[in-house]
């Protein structure tokens, strides 16, 4: 049977969602895996007697919000809205720099705030990472 076929059989008969992640083929027998945000499904097929299992794993909002944060199991869309957001934050970072230095009331205190701040994050990233 090809692969396709494989695919549509197990999507149709066992309603599993996600994009196709694996597909491995040994001589005893075939893994297909999906997976998706907070989502995964696996099937194990022996190829002798065609007899499969089909493990399915739904994880829950908190799960699906974490993989879409990260980018984990989303497809290239949702990476390309992840990309577009981080340059907009970008953007709107280097603006208010811009902003804060024409306003000469606000410069002083403005840059120590991101000295310190900068200061503090980078604490933190010493602290628990490396």
């Amino acid at each position: 049977m090809p692969k396709a076929e494989i695919v549509d059989y197990l999507r149709r008969t066992h309603h599993l969602r996600g994009a196709l992640a694996d597909f491995r083929l040994d001589e005893q027998q075939c893994a297909v895996s999906f997976k998706g945000p907070g989502y995964s499904a696996d099937a194990f097929i022996d190829r002798a007697t065609g007899r499969y299992d089909v493990t399915e794993s739904s994880l829950g909002v908190v799960a699906i919000l974490n993989d879409l944060h990260k980018g984990r199991d989303t497809g290239a869309s949702w990476q390309l809205v992840i990309d577009v957001a981080a340059g907009l934050l970008v953007f709107i970072a280097f603006s208010g720099l811009v902003l804060l230095y024409f306003v000469h009331k606000h410069r002083l205190p403005g840059v120590l705030a991101l000295g310190v701040g900068t200061a503090i994050v980078y604490a933190i990233y010493r602290l628990l990472v490396s």
